[in-house]
């Protein structure tokens, strides 16, 4: 039988890089697999070796009233900061990839510079806008940037839908009597619906996991999960914070198969359509 590498160089080169494709993916999995069995210790500090089995830190995860107002915090600013993201970022996806203008590329820049600003300068930058006008410590202002911060994630997936989207299944509604608006509810949207999901749970996961905006922009009554977590880790180090980053990494897992999920729906309706 004859070897599929031509040299034995390139059988070390095909090994060696599988190896260090390996070891790369260790590195950035091991500190998230390190803290979940952390939560289960029935000891009270963050050490190894585990000192027992306990669910203790999740019985006082859910009975703290501070975890508890941070989790309802999160679940007020998020939902809300999404749907701000998905609809203004859809419509300026629609409007970006159908229209031809002047500074087109400019203005897709600035709307998707968000996601290449450093956040800490979002952050100052928004505090000092909002804090002059009495809304420093709010949840206005607190879904407002978090919803800035997802946008360019909702106009980068559904853009990338709308590449792929045949614009004669719009013509034939308009010619059937179809108005624009029901030729986008009956027949835009329904197809492009896998992208704009897609972009509102990048949005959601962006607003839920935000910590640094959330300092410069909320108070105690505004604190967030990821903000209670920090401040536990600064004030009062606990295994509680472990449970509570446990719970987040399954949500996170949860997200990311929601989102493969709905990139094979996208992709069987791309093939539809050809």
């Amino acid at each position: 039988m004859l070897s599929p590498y031509r040299s034995p160089v390139e059988r070390l080169w095909f090994y060696s890089l599988r190896i260090l494709c390996g070891l790369i993916l260790l590195f950035l999995i091991l500190p998230v697999l390190v803290i979940i069995p952390l939560s289960f210790n029935s000891g009270s500090f963050l050490v190894y070796p585990l000192q027992g089995f306990s669910l203790q830190w999740y019985q006082d995860f859910f009975a703290s009233a501070e975890w508890m107002r941070a989790l309802r915090n999160s679940l007020i600013v998020a939902p809300a900061a999404t749907v701000l993201a998905m609809v203004f970022g859809t419509l300026a996806a629609i409007g970006l990839t159908r229209g031809n203008f002047p500074g087109k590329a400019l203005v897709m820049a600035l709307v998707i510079s968000p996601m290449v600003v450093p956040v800490v300068i979002i952050g100052v930058a928004s505090y000092l806008f909002f804090a002059p006008l009495g809304l420093g410590n709010s949840f206005f202002s607190l879904i407002v940037v978090h919803a800035v911060l997802g946008v360019p994630f909702v106009i980068i997936t559904v853009s990338a839908t709308l590449q792929g989207f045949n614009h004669n299944l719009v013509r034939a509604a308009a010619s059937l009597g179809a108005s624009p608006l029901t030729a986008f509810r009956r027949v835009t949207l329904p197809l492009i619906a896998p992208g704009v999901i897609s972009g509102a749970l990048f949005a959601f996961a962006t607003s839920f996991d935000e910590v640094v905006v959330t300092l410069f922009l909320a108070g105690p009554e505004q604190a967030t999960l990821p903000r209670q977590m920090f401040s536990g880790i600064r004030e009062n180090l606990s295994p509680t914070i472990a449970a509570a980053a446990t719970l987040l990494i399954g949500f996170s897992v949860v997200l990311l198969l929601t989102l493969e999920w709905l990139r094979g729906r996208g992709e069987k309706l791309r093939t539809a359509q050809v």
